[in-house]
């Protein structure tokens, strides 16, 4: 392994990059979306399942802007490569483990969520950048909005979790 500097990538690399990676999050997005309903389904505390229902809202926003940044970019969506993060959204934290308590089933939801937002942040972070590079303006401004909209969620559900652990 070499300790030297990568080289600057130049654009055709940088935009190899770019997809790769909105292929990822775009298909772990697309996933959730088709489960988000089983999910909400197993919340047992009310402001959950409507913190769910946002954060689903979000996630259909958020695909719709990936589908044009795919149009803006002149490419088309491929799942060839977006087996780790499909594997994350799959997995569920063992969501469908029975739980003696309910409050551990809906922390194990909010954590679960929140570890995938945290995903979708730093990925949209890096996408920004590489957008930016690419003078993707137009690109840049979709993904910094499923940037804050992930950010947004992700304190919605620590909200949601104080409301279980610090009494008023």
């Amino acid at each position: 392994m070499s300790n030297n500097t990568p080289k600057t990538l130049d654009n055709d690399l940088l935009k190899q990059v770019f997809v790769h990676n909105l292929n990822r999050i775009y298909f772990g997005k697309c996933y959730l979306d088709k489960h988000l309903a089983h999910l909400k389904s197993l919340a047992s505390f009310t402001a959950l399942q409507q913190a769910i229902q946002e954060f689903w809202d979000d996630i259909k926003k958020q695909i719709e802007r990936m589908k044009k940044v795919y149009t803006l970019i002149n490419e088309i969506p491929s799942d060839k490569n977006c087996n780790p993060i499909k594997s994350i959204v799959k997995d569920e934290f063992c969501l469908d483990e029975e739980q003696t308590i309910p409050v551990l089933l809906d922390m194990d939801i909010m954590l679960y969520l929140q570890l995938l937002e945290h995903i979708n942040i730093t990925s949209c972070h890096m996408l920004i950048m590489v957008a930016q590079q690419l003078n993707y303006t137009e690109a840049q401004q979709l993904l910094t909005e499923c940037k804050d909209e992930s950010i947004d969620n992700d304190e919605l559900f620590t909200l949601i979790s104080k409301e279980y652990i610090i009494a008023d």
